[in-house]
């Protein structure tokens, strides 16, 4: 649990470090990557044995008897979450943006709406119009620095068009960690307007200090709606792996998802089978607790050293290590904002307005890697914005 240990990811083929500089003119060698949501942390030694052994075996087949692999999934959101999971529910995909193509292909139809809540995570929008589905943007209200819904907004928004509404529980990028009473809300408006939900909760286990995520399963009247999707990727940083599950509890609603996956022939690999049931355990549990009073530290120093900076401010995270920093209040372009930081600060973020409406002002700062390396990264953002100060 040495996550002050800066590792080397450059030239090992790692998105967030390899490809920052064809993708922003930011040299690996100086700068610092805070865009693609992966940590900089190795996973816990459970996961580390689990392919060692794999190694040690060296044959490389089909895998057989998914038990206990599905019972670790079922162990780890009982003992995490409070969620009683019938194994026979869950479904494992490549990742839980293919869930989403599969979700978005099973129950709408080309030319149908989905809903978004903007500005959320960009690969929902990328993958609804690859489809050939409609991006419908239900803007949340920026209420004093912390996002709240609209129904009676999103209400009178409603066509009759919209077949979906995907909600992202804990929020990315503004890292909420939505109430009971707000989940009821968004089960609500997809029962008045007749909308299957999908409920992505991949950042379910990276929640800060005082406050519970609520598993939307748990609500009460969505049921037979409901599409959950989880995965452990985000969890314990092996996200390379691809894997994530679909669980849905409604028969109708399954049979859907099943005979999708069944004529696409998807299946998933047994790499990712044996992490996934290594890191679900109790060893993966004390990781997960002293990784998230890692994040908070780093949280902390990101959003204090960031709204230091006159006219900028860190929106106050709940959960996550994706920190969402709002510049409108420099009085600056999106093209002078951009500039300081990634030209001048050499910090490679993600640009706000790829979320979606709500976005333009923001960029979203990974701070899931090294605490020196964060503070460098304050340093650098704050010598940038010197004339404000």
């Amino acid at each position: 649990m040495d996550f002050d240990e800066l590792i080397d990811r450059r030239n090992t083929h790692c998105n967030k470090w390899d490809d920052m500089e064809r993708l922003f003119g930011v040299s690996p060698d100086t700068g610092i990557a805070m865009w693609v949501a992966d940590m900089d942390f190795r996973p816990p030694a459970a996961v580390q044995n689990a392919l060692q052994k794999m190694l040690d075996h060296g044959v490389y087949g089909y895998f057989g008897n998914e038990t206990p692999y599905r019972e670790a999934i079922a162990w780890w959101m009982q003992a995490r979450h409070g969620w009683t999971v019938d194994t026979s529910d869950i479904f494992t995909t490549h990742g839980l943006v293919n869930a989403t193509g599969l979700a978005v292909t099973a129950y709408t139809q080309p030319g149908d709406g989905v809903v978004l809540f903007t500005p959320v995570y960009h690969a929902f929008a990328r993958t609804i119009r690859a489809a050939g589905r409609a991006v419908v943007e239900c803007p949340l209200v920026n209420n004093a620095g912390r996002y709240e819904f609209d129904f009676a907004a999103y209400d009178a928004q409603m066509t009759g068009a919209e077949k979906m509404v995907i909600l992202c529980s804990p929020h990315n990028p503004g890292g909420r960690v939505w109430t009971r009473e707000e989940l009821q809300g968004v089960a609500d408006f997809a029962r008045r307007h007749d909308l299957i939900l999908v409920s992505d909760e991949i950042h379910h286990d990276l929640v800060m200090s005082g406050h519970t995520h609520i598993p939307m399963t748990k609500i009460d009247g969505i049921a037979d709606r409901l599409v959950m999707m989880t995965a452990a990727t985000k969890t314990f940083n092996i996200a390379g792996a691809h894997i994530g599950n679909v669980i849905i509890s409604d028969p109708a609603l399954k049979k859907r998802f099943a005979d999708l996956m069944m004529g696409l022939g998807i299946s998933p690999n047994s790499f990712g089978l044996h992490m996934v049931t290594a890191a679900y355990s109790p060893e993966g549990a004390a990781w997960v607790d002293a990784l998230n009073l890692y994040l908070d530290g780093n949280r902390r120093l990101l959003e204090e050293g960031l709204s230091a900076i006159p006219g900028v401010q860190a929106m106050a995270l709940e959960s996550t290590y994706l920190s969402w920093v709002d510049f409108a209040g420099t009085g600056m372009s999106e093209d002078e904002v951009k500039r300081r930081i990634v030209t001048e600060a050499g910090v490679a973020a993600n640009y706000g307005p790829t979320f979606g409406k709500g976005g333009e002002t923001f960029m979203r700062f990974n701070f899931a890697t090294p605490r020196a390396r964060v503070q460098d990264a304050v340093n650098r953002i704050s010598a940038a914005f010197a004339d404000l100060q």
